[in-house]
């Protein structure tokens, strides 16, 4: 629920497994959240190429509602031929079955792939908390249990559930303050009207740098190259801890392997295209290379962890 992925639309059309290629049949790449957003920007930004490169028209549909599941909906109810994908937030796989009691379709009606990227979050607090890493603000709630907040872009988002991921791990007695949106979030932590906000770097980048906001930790098991100072969830007494956010691709289950696979090439290759690499550079995020499979797997994971946090938190949506 953040930024990233777009790349969707350059695989599926240059697949010429797909049995009975249409050359003037436009490639549909449905996004489930409203323009402007990660997905949509990506799919923008690489549906050029694709199109050039399969000399066919590329389309993106924006489908928004009930937490990206519409067009998730959309996609996994239509013909496996390789005509239309999902370009995501891989909690359309990973969180959504574990949020949504009544949910339309299940993650095996959804063919995994390839993982467009993959970025850890930020820590992020406002100058003023006194507090500079997680040690000192471990020290901070225990002096005053529930006096520190944390936002969040809304409940069961994928900044929420960091959050009591992070709650769980270190004891923290945090207040979640959802917001509808992670601009609202970060805005008002930059004000100090919250204490910390789970967030991408790129999000936050400028704030950083202009020193309006600090960053206290980074989900990842290694330092990030953008942060060199900040230390890890990890290092700071909690081995073990990690918390993503993905942008994925998704085809309908029922698609044939080797269009899959074909699609994971084509996509690969554009994201190592100079200007779409370039334009990644800029939001500081580097594509992540990987299989089907390997992405299949990562999901697998991710949607049991998901799955044990929602459970143990009494997550719901509203």
């Amino acid at each position: 629920m953040h930024k990233l992925a777009g790349w969707i639309v350059l695989l599926v059309s240059s697949c010429v497994a797909f049995a009975q290629p249409v050359p003037d049949k436009a490639l549909r790449i449905v996004v489930p959240f409203g323009p402007g957003g990660g997905s949509d920007i990506f799919a923008r930004l690489i549906s050029p190429k694709l199109s050039e490169s399969l000399r066919q028209p590329v389309v993106v549909e924006n489908r928004p509602g009930a937490g990206g599941t519409l067009g998730a909906d959309l996609v996994a109810k239509a013909p496996p031929d390789g005509n239309t994908l999902l370009l995501s937030d891989s909690g359309a796989y990973t969180i959504s079955p574990s949020l949504y009691p009544n949910l339309p379709y299940a993650p095996k009606d959804l063919a995994p792939v390839i993982n467009l990227a993959l970025f850890g979050n930020v820590l992020v607090a406002p100058i003023r908390l006194q507090a500079g890493n997680v040690v000192e603000l471990v020290a901070l709630d225990k002096a005053s249990p529930g006096r520190l907040s944390i936002a969040s872009s809304g409940n069961g988002t994928s900044p929420h559930l960091s959050a009591e991921l992070f709650k769980m791990a270190t004891g923290l007695k945090l207040v979640h303050v959802p917001y509808k949106g992670s601009g609202p979030a970060i805005a008002d932590v930059t004000g100090g009207q919250v204490d910390l906000v789970f967030t991408g770097y790129a999000s936050v980048a400028s704030l950083i740098k202009g020193g309006k906001v600090k960053a206290l930790a980074v989900t990842t098991p290694a330092r990030i190259a953008e942060l060199p100072g900040t230390p890890t969830v990890a290092e700071s007494g909690y081995p073990g801890f990690e918390s993503y956010i993905s942008q994925g691709v998704f085809a309908p289950a029922g698609t044939p392997r080797e269009v899959v696979s074909r699609l994971n090439r084509e996509i690969a290759s554009a994201l190592r295209h100079p200007e779409v690499a370039e334009r990644m550079r800029q939001l500081s995020l580097e594509p992540h290379d990987n299989t089907p499979e390997q992405f299949g797997t990562w999901l697998v994971r991710q949607s049991e962890l998901w799955a044990r946090v929602i459970r143990e938190a009494k997550v719901k949506v509203d």
